[in-house]
């Protein structure tokens, strides 16, 4: 029963920002579990590459190199998937670049680019989805927001807060408009998981880490690995009356209080930055 409550043999998930980072982690989770798999990144060697760990007896995986914030890109992509597969069961739709400045300081420009690639882009890969999904009469999306769709971080973050509020509340209304007709939209929310940008950023900042850390009680940065977990739940029927959530992954970030003390002082915390020689 256990199994069953969890198998996605036969089903068929469309992944964004496959390449590495949680985008790599959620597709090989659902593999794992049995499921077809379309990896999506600007990075198409990358992509082919977790292609590559996936395909075996019973699973397929096919790469694709499209930049999802482009809505015509993004329709090319979904006909595709329609010739390889037939169907989508499951949206992983967790690509998307920000962008830091000062508010003084931001353009427009880059504010436009910022809201076309986590807003618009993410409507994009929702719309085309949820269209295939509606007709079947069953599917399930993640959107990937952020913590900072709820509180604000500083340190530049303005355009990226703005559009992850956005990613938040199309959820909602996503999930408002489809869930009587079949199809679930979930958003889960991290904290700073470790991927390539982020280590460079606290490579550059020697106090950054720190001051992340003081803020998740359970004492470590998040790894791509953390996700797995959730997107086979969410993927699965072991989650057909969950929808419209905003989930936390965030190692007790939204719970502790601005003002709170994680607990752990007087102990190390773990680091992900690389030992000093």
């Amino acid at each position: 029963m256990t199994s069953e409550l969890f198998s996605l043999a036969g089903r068929v998930a469309v992944v964004s920002g496959a390449a590495q980072g949680l985008g790599q982690a959620t597709a090989l989770a659902l593999a794992e579990h049995g499921s077809h798999v379309v990896l999506v990144d600007r990075n198409l060697a990358g992509a082919e590459a977790t292609a590559e760990r996936i395909r075996g007896p019973g699973r397929r995986a096919v790469a694709f190199g499209d930049d999802v914030s482009n809505p015509e890109a993004v329709a090319d992509l979904f006909r595709r998937v329609d010739s390889e597969f037939g169907r989508v069961d499951f949206l992983g739709n967790i690509a998307g670049d920000g962008h830091l400045s000062k508010p003084e300081d931001l353009t427009i420009t880059d504010l436009h680019r910022v809201l076309q690639n986590l807003v618009v882009g993410r409507f994009a890969m929702c719309q085309q989805a949820g269209r295939r999904m509606l007709a079947q009469g069953r599917g399930s999306i993640m959107n990937i927001g952020s913590l900072a769709s709820s509180t604000a971080l500083g340190r530049g973050h303005i355009a990226y807060s703005m559009a992850m509020g956005a990613v938040v509340q199309m959820t909602r209304e996503l999930s408002t408009e489809w869930s009587h007709r079949g199809v679930r939209v979930n958003c889960v929310t991290p904290a700073q998981v470790v991927n390539p940008g982020l280590t460079a950023r606290m490579q550059a900042d020697p106090t950054l880490e720190g001051r992340f850390l003081r803020g998740i009680p359970v004492g470590r940065l998040g790894r791509p690995s953390d996700i797995m977990g959730l997107a086979v739940f969410l993927a699965s029927d072991a989650s057909s009356w969950i929808t419209g959530a905003v989930i936390p992954l965030d190692g007790g970030n939204t719970a502790m209080n601005a003002g709170g003390t994680p607990g752990h002082e007087g102990r190390a915390v773990q680091s992900f930055l690389p030992e000093k020689k």
